[in-house]
């Protein structure tokens, strides 16, 4: 599906010298997301991962955990545009027999923007009681400064689109040595993190114990939250984080690292995953 960008003619000014070129734009179109054959949410996404979308979508519902929870994913053939032509804008996730959907992902029917992802989120109590992989439970994990401190660099280097656009925010799962897993680019933030948890479900490797998502810019709740129904033990951001993701990164045991910038970083919850030297924990 080559949509992942569009070309488009733009007038450009520079230092009073006028000019008429085409420029590379992200590409952005509606994504409606059906459980088991019923409509469930629309989305606003750069087309491309979209199964893995849709999955991590449903990981944060609390409606997948494993492999083994999803049936089957299809594009929907009835989806048809100009000319009968299938416009890939709609799929369809089958779950198991044996898997029980929550009443509220049923009852939610959302759209949701590029921007802000699902309005009038759940509350903390909801994302504690519906995960399926508390952070209690993950394997000891500790990283040095130093290692996160890389990390943005790798994620920028691997950003493909966002070279020839500008215009995509980017996350990326990194391992415990600081090896990139997997990054994903998409025109929604909370997009790009369905797609690397999507994949990574689709892989057999939920719950991700000893893995770091990076995001591109800002840690909202809601990405704090995707984090923790995937089993994420840290989510680090180069952009700031909102109280509410703060707030629930104290509740469930989550690392939230914010601001990570060449050598510097804030650490606003977990900091016992945070392998500081005796000296400069003192200070």
């Amino acid at each position: 599906m080559g949509r992942v960008t569009e070309r488009r003619k733009v007038l450009r000014i520079r230092d009073g010298a006028v000019s008429s070129r085409p420029d590379t734009l992200v590409a952005e179109e509606p994504l409606e997301i059906r459980l088991n054959g019923r409509p469930l949410a629309v989305t606003m996404r750069t087309p491309g991962d979209d199964f893995a979308l849709a999955v991590g979508f449903l990981v944060s519902e609390g409606v997948l955990a494993t492999a083994s929870d999803l049936q089957n994913i299809v594009y929907c053939t009835g989806a048809t545009g100009e000319g009968g032509s299938n416009t890939y804008n709609v799929v369809d996730v089958r779950t198991s027999p044996d898997v029980v959907v929550p009443d509220i992902t049923l009852e939610r029917n959302v759209y949701t923007t590029s921007s802000c992802g699902l309005c009038g989120k759940a509350s903390l109590d909801a994302v504690r009681t519906t995960t399926r992989h508390p952070l209690a439970d993950t394997p000891p994990l500790r990283l040095t400064p130093e290692l996160l401190a890389g990390l943005p660099d790798r994620l920028r280097a691997a950003q493909r689109v966002f070279d020839r656009t500008g215009g995509l925010h980017a996350a990326a799962l990194f391992d415990e040595d600081g090896e990139l897993l997997d990054v994903r680019e998409d025109v929604g933030r909370h997009n790009a993190v369905d797609k690397v948890v999507g994949r990574a479900l689709q892989g057999g490797g939920l719950p991700l114990s000893r893995a770091v998502l990076l995001v591109s810019g800002r840690a909202s709740f809601e990405l704090a939250q995707k984090a923790v129904m995937a089993g994420v033990p840290v989510l680090a951001a180069v952009s700031a984080p909102s109280s509410l993701a703060v707030d629930l990164a104290v509740e469930t045991g989550l690392t939230l690292v914010g601001f990570l910038r060449g050598g510097s970083m804030n650490v606003y919850a977990g900091e016992d995953r945070i392998a500081l030297r005796a000296a400069a924990a003192r200070d």
